[in-house]
């Protein structure tokens, strides 16, 4: 408990002085950044926009995350929101789009699946040593809930848990990128005659249960029966409400919004996903069914919605999480109907 405590005033008043360390680590991402925009523009048009698109994937992945980890030490200057770092976002999103683009121009002729897991494996090996770096100059650190959901494994200092977190945080962004890539493309795409329900179910309930194990120590799932936990904590009944929702809300794109251009169906099945699933998630809340931990808490700014007394933050955080499963379910539907 007095771990967990100094950890709570620490989140809150976290030390941001730079030091020669991280003034070094930010310079090496700012190198990093300039040289592969300039690099990568020889290699794909448009590449600011592109880069934007990944830095607007990578930014909502750790505002919802922001929780689970402490970045300290990058200057007062560094910092957008609580510790989420701007620093971190444009290095993470110049790695994970050099890859992309990289893998995509030297391997065209491979399928999307193929090389999706390219990127994957090629970023699990970059992203070890540069994990290592941070935690060892005491940029990052890791809350109390993810310390005591961790085998106790570690590489350096880094859990080794960082082989599942890294496919699944680089998964949720590149497919949210790609899907993207067709709108800045404009590529022709096959339209889509029915829905083909089996696929996209399995596709959405794998992401959202991959997704769930990854931020795990956030939330506790408490008042589901026993028999439903499936993973630790991780109930088949959230699952089933959260794929039921995004299911319910294809449905109605498909037949209400058929021949809209896909950025705008986009926004239409995340407001409409986010006005189905706030209330949900809301009611869990209040309920106790689902208990948010001590370090998510601590993260929240002490802003409640009025009468049912639950956290503001729960209203931005739903729309990020749905972004980000519809963007690579999407994706994945589109390139498997086209044969991409």
């Amino acid at each position: 408990m007095l771990i967990h405590a100094l950890w709570f005033l620490g989140h809150c008043a976290f030390e941001k002085t730079a030091t020669p360390a991280t003034l070094l680590f930010q310079g090496f991402v700012f190198a990093m950044v300039g040289l592969g925009l300039w690099f990568l523009s020889k290699l794909q048009s448009q590449i600011l926009a592109r880069f934007g698109i990944v830095a607007v994937g990578v930014l909502i992945f750790e505002l919802f995350t922001a929780p689970m980890w402490r970045n300290a030490h990058l200057g007062e200057w560094a910092y957008l929101y609580h510790d989420v770092s701007w620093i971190l976002t444009i290095g993470w999103s110049i790695l994970f789009l050099g890859v992309v683009e990289i893998v995509d121009k030297l391997l065209p002729r491979w399928r999307e699946w193929k090389r999706f897991l390219l990127y994957l494996g090629v970023l699990i090996l970059l992203t070890l040593p540069l994990e290592m770096w941070v935690v060892n100059i005491n940029v990052r650190s890791y809350a109390p809930e993810v310390l005591d959901s961790l085998s106790g494994l570690t590489i350096a200092n880094v859990p080794i848990e960082l082989v599942y977190y890294v496919p699944v945080f680089a998964g949720l962004v590149i497919g949210f990128y790609k899907y993207w890539g067709f709108v800045l493309e404009d590529t022709l795409l096959i339209p889509l005659k029915k829905i083909r329900w089996a696929r996209g179910i399995a596709m959405t309930a794998l992401a959202i249960f991959m997704f769930e194990v990854m931020v795990e120590p956030m939330v506790v799932n408490a008042g589901f029966p026993s028999w439903s936990f499936i993973f630790h904590d991780i109930s088949v009944i959230m699952t089933g409400i959260w794929v039921g929702v995004i299911a319910i809300t294809a449905l109605l794109v498909y037949r209400l919004f058929p021949h809209y251009p896909i950025a705008t169906r986009f926004i239409l099945a995340l407001s409409i996903c986010t006005a189905i699933a706030l209330p949900i998630e809301y009611a869990l809340f209040v309920s106790g069914i689902r208990v948010y931990g001590p370090s998510t808490m601590a993260n929240f700014s002490g802003f409640n919605i009025p009468v049912i007394n639950a956290p503001i933050e729960i209203a931005f955080a739903i729309p990020c999480y749905m972004a980000l499963v519809i963007g690579l379910v999407r994706y994945w539907e589109i390139a498997l109907d086209n044969r991409l």
